[in-house]
C-alpha cells in the first residue's frame, strides 16, 4: 500500500480528479426524469404545480449501527438513532459468530431482529456482517474440534459454518438484503483456530466459493459480498478471478479502508476503484475510517487506546479529507456503497476518534458536511410547472421519489423509483 500521508495541499492528480467529480456525478448518479400530468379524460394539463421530492438515494450511504439501542443513556440512544437516520440509508448489523452464538444453539437472533426492524421502519437497507470470519469464533468451537485430525476438524468446522449461513440468511429475509458472506479470507489460513484451519485446508479461493454457494442457496434474492482489507497484494484479485472463472454467484466486491495511521493521496482510491472495477461487480467501500484526533503511530494495529480523543484540528482535517473522498467515490461508475466505521466516538473500534459524531452525539464537521452533500447538493427536491403538453422535465438523482401534483384544487400523488432502467414519463392523473 502507498505510504500514508496527510497532505495539506492537493497534487495535480488529486485536483484533476476533484475537478471532474460534478461531471461524473451528473453522468453516473443522475438520469432524466419526466412527469406527465393528465386530467380524468386523458388530456394534458398545462400550468399544474408539480413537486418532485426524493425520499431515498439509490446509492448506499452507510455506517455500521452496532451501538443501536446499546448506549448507557436513553437520551444518547435517541440522539444516535435520529442523527443516524437523518444521514444514512444503509446500515451494517453485527453477526460475529462468537457474540451471535455464545453457546452452541443459543443465539442472539431476537436482538438482531429488533435492530433489523428498526432499519426497516426508517427506510434503511441493512447488511449483515460477517457470516464467515476467522476472528471472533465462539469459545465452544475449540472444544468441538479438540483432538481431531486436521482433515476431520476442517470437516466439522465446515459443517458448522454451512449450518450457520443456511440458517441466518432465511431468518432475516425481507429485512436484511445484503450480506458480507466471508470476511478477510486472504489471511484466514494464517490464524490458528478452527475457521483458519478450514480455509487453509481448501485454499482461500475455494473456501470463499463454498461459503458463497451456501449463501446463494439460502437466499436466492440476497445481495452477497466478499470483503477484505488485503486489497493491494494479488491475493484478493486471485480470489475474484477464481470466482468469476467458475461462475460463482456474488453481487459486490467489498473493500475495507481503515485509515487509523493516516490518509493516502486521494488518487490512490481512484486507482483502486479502477483495478477492481475490471471484475465486473459493483464496489462497496465496506469499512471506512478517518480519524479526527491523533493518528496511530505504534505497530500494534489491534490494540485499544483509552483516552484517544477527538481534537478541533483533527475534526477539520477529517472533514476536508472525507468530503473530498466521498465526492470522488460517489463519482466513480463502479462504486455502489460507502460504509463508515463507526458512527460515534462513544462506541468506536479500538476507542479511536473515528466517529462522525462525538461521544455526546454532537455532530463533528464531517457529519455536517456530508449531510449537506447527501441530503442537499446530491438530493433532488424541485417545484415545477407543467408546460403546454402537461409535462415537467429535470435531471434527477437516482432513487425513490414522491410526486405531488396540484391544479385548481385537485391533488394527486404517486411514488416511483428512478433508475437507469426507468422509462419515463411517469403519468399522474388529476381527478
Amino acid at each position: 500500500m502507498p505510504a500514508l500521508t496527510d497532505p495539506q495541499g492537493r497534487s495535480d492528480a488529486e485536483q484533476k480528479l476533484l475537478a471532474g467529480c460534478d461531471r461524473r456525478i451528473r453522468l453516473h448518479r443522475m438520469a432524466d426524469l419526466t412527469v406527465e400530468v393528465r386530467d380524468a379524460q386523458g388530456r394534458p394539463v398545462p400550468g399544474a404545480q408539480v413537486r418532485v421530492q426524493q425520499t431515498r438515494h439509490a446509492f448506499l450511504f452507510g455506517c455500521n449501527a452496532y451501538a443501536l439501542g446499546a448506549l448507557p443513556d436513553a437520551k444518547l440512544n435517541r440522539a444516535y438513532e435520529q442523527q443516524f437516520a437523518a444521514l444514512f440509508n444503509y446500515a451494517t448489523l453485527p453477526f460475529y459468530w462468537g457474540s451471535y452464538e455464545p453457546e452452541e444453539g443459543r443465539t442472539s437472533e431476537q436482538r438482531l431482529q429488533r435492530m433489523a426492524d428498526w432499519c426497516v421502519a426508517h427506510g434503511i437497507r441493512a447488511k449483515g456482517h460477517p457470516l464467515v470470519w476467522h476472528e471472533v469464533p465462539p469459545a465452544w468451537l475449540a472444544a468441538k474440534v479438540a483432538g481431531l485430525e486436521p482433515a476431520q476438524a476442517a470437516k466439522v468446522v465446515e459443517g458448522l459454518l454451512e449450518r450457520r449461513v443456511r440458517s441466518i440468511i432465511p431468518a432475516f429475509a425481507g429485512k436484511i438484503e445484503y450480506w458480507d458472506v466471508i470476511n478477510e479470507a486472504t489471511v484466514s489460513a494464517l490464524v490458528a483456530n478452527g475457521v483458519g484451519a478450514w480455509v487453509k485446508s481448501l485454499g482461500h479461493e475455494e473456501a470463499v466459493a463454498r461459503a458463497l454457494s451456501w449463501a446463494r442457496e439460502a437466499g436466492p434474492q440476497a445481495k452477497l459480498l466478499v470483503n477484505d482489507f488485503n486489497v493491494w497484494p494479488r491475493l484478493y484479485t486471485s480470489q475474484l478471478r477464481y470466482l468469476n472463472d467458475r461462475d460463482v454467484s456474488y453481487d459486490a466486491v467489498g473493500i475495507q479502508s481503515h485509515m487509523h495511521a493516516g490518509t493516502p493521496p486521494l488518487d490512490t482510491w481512484w486507482k483502486l476503484c479502477e483495478r477492481y472495477a475490471r471484475y465486473g461487480k459493483p464496489l462497496h467501500f465496506t469499512e471506512m475510517t478517518v480519524l479526527s484526533g491523533a493518528l496511530k503511530t505504534d505497530s500494534d494495529w489491534m490494540s485499544h487506546h483509552p483516552g484517544w480523543e477527538t481534537t478541533p484540528e483533527g475534526e477539520q482535517r477529517q472533514a476536508r479529507y472525507v468530503t473530498s473522498l466521498y465526492r470522488i467515490l460517489f463519482s466513480h461508475r463502479a462504486v455502489q456503497a460507502i460504509t463508515w466505521w463507526d458512527f460515534s466516538d462513544a462506541a468506536a473500534w479500538q476507542g479511536a476518534p473515528a466517529g462522525m459524531v462525538r461521544k455526546d452525539m454532537s455532530p463533528k464537521p464531517v457529519y455536517t458536511e456530508l449531510l449537506r452533500l447527501v441530503r442537499g447538493e446530491w438530493w433532488t427536491d424541485e417545484a415545477l410547472t407543467t408546460d403546454s403538453r402537461g409535462r415537467v422535465r429535470l435531471r434527477a438523482f437516482l432513487g425513490d421519489y414522491r410526486i405531488t401534483v396540484r391544479h385548481k384544487g385537485l391533488v394527486a400523488d404517486c411514488e416511483a423509483t428512478l433508475s437507469r432502467e426507468t422509462v419515463t414519463p411517469w403519468a399522474v392523473t388529476l381527478r
